[in-house]
């Protein structure tokens, strides 16, 4: 276990023997840490750095973890990046520098929140995911297992530009969001879709490259069904 002598724990927080805890990083009350990293410092700060060791290590400006979070092992948590209250993440997940996360989002083993993104509260993002930077996923969506979001349109280039999810919308699994896509409130994008241009909120689609096929209600109707069967 490592803890900078910078960084502030809160109240009956959790650290397991392989814990680290970097620089000026912030761990809220009720916290758990597994074998995890907080405050990982990102490029710029390793250049500068004249060994590895932990101590070294301390110029990093550390990451803030809210209160009552559970960080599972092998989770990397960058500088600068902020996970609200409540928030819990899988195994083998990496969170790079300037991401925000909201009170009680879910990370699922192996996803990938790769820098400057945001997501909002109550975002459930399953196993694998792949979120680059500049996207916004906004509160209450769900994102299945293995979706991609992308925000180069022609790689490799330097106009970056990540999609937008808006509120309650659901992403199935191993769907393709292209770069500057808007999915609107409460739309659901069918699994394995390749989604190319806007969706419109509370619509339904499928397909590659993903077309409407019906409503939001259409979709919660058939739901309801399938629960009670």
């Amino acid at each position: 276990m490592y803890v900078s002598p910078r960084a502030r724990l809160g109240e009956a927080v959790r650290l397991s023997p392989r814990a680290v805890i970097l620089g000026s990083s912030r761990v809220g009350p009720h916290t758990y840490i597994g074998d995890a990293v907080v405050g990982y410092p990102t490029a710029g700060t390793l250049r500068a750095l004249e060994d590895l060791s932990y101590e070294s290590m301390d110029s990093s400006q550390g990451a803030i973890v809210g209160a009552g979070c559970i960080v599972r092992d092998y989770t990397v948590i960058y500088e600068g990046s902020e996970l609200g209250d409540g928030v819990q993440t899988g195994h083998h997940v990496l969170v790079r520098e300037e991401v925000r996360v909201g009170p009680h989002t879910i990370i699922g083993s192996s996803t990938v929140l790769d820098g400057r993104a945001v997501i909002g509260s109550n975002v459930r993002i399953e196993t694998g995911v792949y979120i680059p930077p500049y996207t916004v996923v906004e509160d209450d969506v769900f994102i299945g297992p293995r979706a991609v979001f992308l925000n180069d349109k022609y790689p490799p280039s330097r106009r970056l530009k990540g999609a937008h999810v808006g509120r309650g919308a659901i992403i199935g699994g191993n769907a393709t969001i292209l770069p500057g896509v808007e999915i609107g409130e409460y739309a659901v994008v069918a699994a394995g879709s390749v989604v190319t241009r806007n969706v419109p909120p509370r619509t339904v689609v499928a397909g590659n490259p993903a077309r409407p096929i019906g409503s939001y209600d259409e979709y919660i109707e058939k739901k309801a069904v399938w629960e009670r069967s």
